[in-house]
Formats: structure tokens, sequence, C-alpha cells
């Protein structure tokens, strides 16, 4: 919200925009225009006395601020207090914009010029010496407006500018809000587990549903159809961005934010890969002059952290590195290029890569292979010489070879240019205050492999009365709250590969048989990385038990 405003400017911006009578029937009022400094770009902030009009009103007032060329922003505010500024702004006499008289103005090419040389001069140079201010060149990526319109708007505002404010602080990678019967119930996603966070009456749940989905620039009339949407806000110098989707269901409009954590701190492959053979061999692969490497593992797997530490690694700048990233997670900064892909104007991973050939690459990124199109490109451009990055959905590294053959990628390319898969999952890491250490038993051992009696570290998780009751009796772990878990850790699997996996691949061999074949060259599977954690006392035999149902 801007931070002033007068009754002569509310009345110049009702006079431009609506009319001062149709503010007074819909309790509304337009109370300033506020301009992102980085992207000259800006957003006119509306205030309106119940939130549940804007299934009727707000699309017109987009559409109006649409018109001028400016974002919109809505915000609740006591109906009394709009009545009384509007009757304020009823006393100016303004008329809507500005009077320009362009009589007299030339526009010839002459004219064009001269006002062009005329700006050089005033800036103290002569001629064209091409060293321009890039300030109000328009950048791809959004603008990021500040939370305090939300936290100085109603409560509902301040409410989901503090679920996102807590989400950034805490850990959490994802926001559910889910409607019930007789409530919402918002739980977060952290450390990879579903937790629950509050719950609330139906009528605040839609409220809030509404406000979120306001912020993320989507329909708020629209409730019966999915729909994608991006918040993007600024916080104490921090840039926070969600990826919203909503859909339908049986009580109402779920809404699912991700928190895509930008400013989050890199971490190196020796954090990362705990295990030193497998982050050596790793290190080998992506050192390679050409070839291309996959990355494979299910969504929320660290894919992306582990490809960003990677590409950070080799980032030189000897070489020129360019990514194709849908959404882009981490600023990588240093000499690489990032790219985002854009679908709606036909910005694809396959037309970028494409596009990147042409750009005299030494090291390409595709941050997920999707198609046979974009992985056969991807399989040509390793071909050619450029050291290829990509990330696939797949359960382990032999998978991830069926799965590349299944959209009909040739043998014989995959025998070319593949280097090596890493496959990866990440398992909660035990917490070291309130977690008891016992020797494993008989069956403990047959699942592991480790010996009897080896000692273990082992979660104490509460349910939801046990968390009640400890933390009234101020026992409660003030470190995981009662969850028996801390952040998380990695466990890998990588597949380098040599003549005998080309073999295998010519032949077209099954997933087991391929995994076996790399067993026998040293590989280490899932299951044996994470047990070596659990050995190290970083991890659980619960954790292992959720990984080792796709992976045996």
């Amino acid at each position: 919200m801007p931070k002033q405003y007068t009754a002569t400017s509310v009345r110049k911006l009702v006079d431009k925009y609506f009319s001062l009578q149709w503010c007074r029937e819909n309790i509304v009022i337009p109370i300033g225009v506020e301009t992102n400094q980085a992207t000259g770009s800006q957003r006119l902030t509306v205030a309106i006395g119940n939130f549940s009009y804007l299934a009727t009103i707000g699309d017109f007032i987009k559409q109006r601020a649409g018109n001028a060329g400016l974002e919109c922003q809505f915000i609740e505010k006591p109906a009394h207090e709009i009545q009384a500024l509007l009757d304020q702004a009823s006393q100016e006499r303004l008329t809507s914009g500005d009077s320009n008289n362009l009589d007299g103005i030339e526009f010839s090419d002459d004219a064009i010029l001269d006002a062009l040389k005329g700006a050089d001069e005033d800036s103290g140079t002569q001629g064209f010496d091409f060293d321009f201010d890039d300030s109000d060149e328009q950048i791809i990526e959004e603008q990021a407006f500040d939370l305090s319109s939300e936290m100085m708007g109603s409560k509902i505002q301040q409410a989901a500018a503090k679920i996102l404010i807590n989400a950034a602080r805490s850990g959490v990678s994802d926001i559910h809000v889910e409607p019930r019967q007789e409530e919402y119930k918002v739980r977060v996603r952290r450390d990879g587990v579903m937790q629950n966070y509050v719950c609330m009456p139906r009528s605040a749940g839609i409220k809030l549903t509404a406000c979120l989905k306001n912020m993320a620039q989507m329909d708020i009339a629209e409730r019966r159809t999915s729909q994608d949407g991006k918040i993007r806000r600024s916080f104490e110098g921090q840039t926070m961005e969600f990826r919203c989707a909503t859909a339908p269901g049986k009580f109402g409009e779920k809404m699912v934010m991700r928190f895509l954590n930008s400013n989050a701190d890199m971490l190196s492959l020796d954090i990362l890969i705990t295990n030193e053979q497998v982050r050596q061999d790793f290190r080998s692969i992506i050192n390679e002059a050409n070839g291309i490497i996959i990355v494979s593992g299910p969504t929320g797997s660290g894919k992306s952290t582990t490809l960003a530490s990677a590409l950070r690694e080799k980032d030189s700048g000897e070489l020129n590195i360019v990514t194709a990233e849908d959404p882009i997670e981490y600023d990588l900064g240093g000499n690489i290029q990032q790219f985002p892909v854009i679908r709606a104007k036909g910005q694809t991973f396959a037309n970028l890569l494409r596009t990147f050939l042409r750009q005299d690459p030494d090291v390409i990124l595709i941050g997920e292979t999707r198609d046979p199109e974009t992985a056969e490109s991807s399989m040509d451009a390793a071909e050619t010489g450029h050291l290829v990055f990509t990330t696939l959905h797949a359960n382990s590294a032999s998978s991830s070879l069926t799965r590349l053959m299944d959209m009909e990628v040739p043998s014989y390319k995959l025998n070319a240019s593949l280097r090596g898969v890493l496959a990866q999952r990440l398992l909660r890491k035990v917490c070291p205050e309130c977690s008891a250490e016992r020797p494993i038993n008989d069956a403990e051992s047959r699942f592991t492999g480790l010996q009897p009696g080896t000692p273990a570290r082992f979660a104490n998780t509460l349910n939801a009365e046990e968390k009640e009751q400890r933390k009234q009796e101020g026992t409660l772990c003030t470190r995981c709250n009662g969850t028996g878990y801390q952040g998380r850790v990695g466990t890998y699997e990588l597949m380098k590969v040599n003549r005998n996996i080309r073999e295998a691949i010519k032949q077209q061999k099954s997933t087991h048989e391929i995994e076996s074949l790399a067993a026998q060259n040293g590989m280490l599977t899932l299951k044996t990385y994470a047990v070596d954690l659990i050995a190290k006392q970083l991890t659980t035999i619960s954790e292992l038990q959720k990984i080792s149902n796709t992976d045996d």
C-alpha cells in the first residue's frame, strides 16, 4: 500500500480509472500507484470494502488497470473508511489524466535524431558510445513487490503474508490450503513430510484462498477449473517466489504453493555427497569435455540443487554455460546465463536448446527431459562437442536408461553420448537432541546388512496429542518440534557408463540386468548408500524403508 495518500491524489485516480458514483456503489477506492524501481513497472492499489465482491467486480477493475499498463493489487479496508475517503475526494475538482498538448511537436526522422543527440549531450558525452543505462530496460524476471501492502491490509491479508514469511523462514517447501466439509486446513511440507499448520472456519478459508489467488494474479471469480500462477514478493531484503496451483475439489478449491528458494545458499558437492568415492567419481564425470550427464529422481529429490552445485563448480570463467529451466529455482550468478521456459510464447526446452546451439556454448543445462524431442536434441548436442546436463524422473540410475529408450532415443546415440547417471533421494536427518541410540536387532540386521548389535539412532516421533502434552509440560524438543527429524541428507547412486554398460544398452537389457552389471562394476545402490548413512547415525532405518519399496 502506498505510504501516503490524500483526497486530491485519490480523486485523481478515481476520475482517471473509474467514477465517483461507481466507487460509492461498489465500496471501492483506488488509493495509489507504486513503481518498482528495478523494472519501472507500476501497480495500482485498490481498496475494497469486502473481498467477496471481487467475484463480480475484480475482472472489471483489473481490465481498467491493464488498459493503462498497470498491474493491480487489492486490499481490504473497512467500508466506513472507504466511504469517508470518498466523501473527502468528492470535494476535489479534478479531471482524469494530465493534459498533453502535442501541437507543434515535430516527429520527423531528423527531429528524432536531434532529440537523441540532445539526450546524449545532456549526459555529457559526445556521439553515441553505447554506454547505456539499463534502468528502463524490460527484464524478463518479474518484479517483486514488497509485502508491506499485505502487512498493512486486512486480517486475512496479514495472515496470508505471515504464512508466506513463515514458509521462507522455517524451511517449508510447500503450502497446502485444503477445504474440508466444516473447515479449511493449512498444511505445510517440511523436510519432505506433511505437517498440520492451522485450521480455520470455512468463511476464513475462502477469503484466504481468494487473497492468495489475487496475489498470484489468478482469476478470483473462476473456481471450477484449475489455474496456475506465481506469487513474487520481497520482505526484509529477501525475494520470495511461490509457484501456485489451484484445483476444484469436493468441498471447494484446493491451493498448493511451492516455495522456490532462489535466496538459498548454494551447497557444494562436498556437503551434498557425503561418500568420498561417489563424490570423486561424479566430479570426474562432470569434468568431461563433452557428453550428457543425467540426474534422476522423483519430484523433490534435490536434483536441481545437485546440478546447480555442479555448474557452480564448473564456472571458472573460461566456459560459456547456459541453462534452460522451468522455473529458475537458483540464481547461479557468476558467468552462467539462465533462461526460463515460457510455453505461452513457444519457448520450450527443445526450442531453447536449438537456440543455445547458435550461442557458442560449452556447457548446457536442460532443466528436465520430458519428451522424445528434447531427449534426442540433447543427445545430438552432446555428440557435437558440448557437455549437457539434464534431469529425468526415474526411480534409479538403471531405470533412467529404460526411460530414455521408451522415449525412442536410439541406443547408438545413448552409447555415443551418455557419460553417467546420478540417481538420488532425500532422507530426513534424525534429530540429534531427542533421538535415542540402541543396537539394531536381528530383523533390522537382515534388512540393512549391518551386523547385529551395530549402534544406530532411532527418532522420537510424537503424535499430535503427545506434542501438545509435551508442550504443556515444557519438555517438547525445540529443535525438531516433536517430529524426530531435522533437515535432510541425500542418498546417491552413480552409474558410470563404461564398455559393459554400453553393450547392455545396445542389447536393450532389462533394468535389473543393467543394475546388476553396474553393481559388479562398483556402483553403490541407493539402499547401500543409505545404509552407510544409518551406520553414521545421520538417518534411521524407517527412512530407508521409504525408498526400499521402489528400489528392491
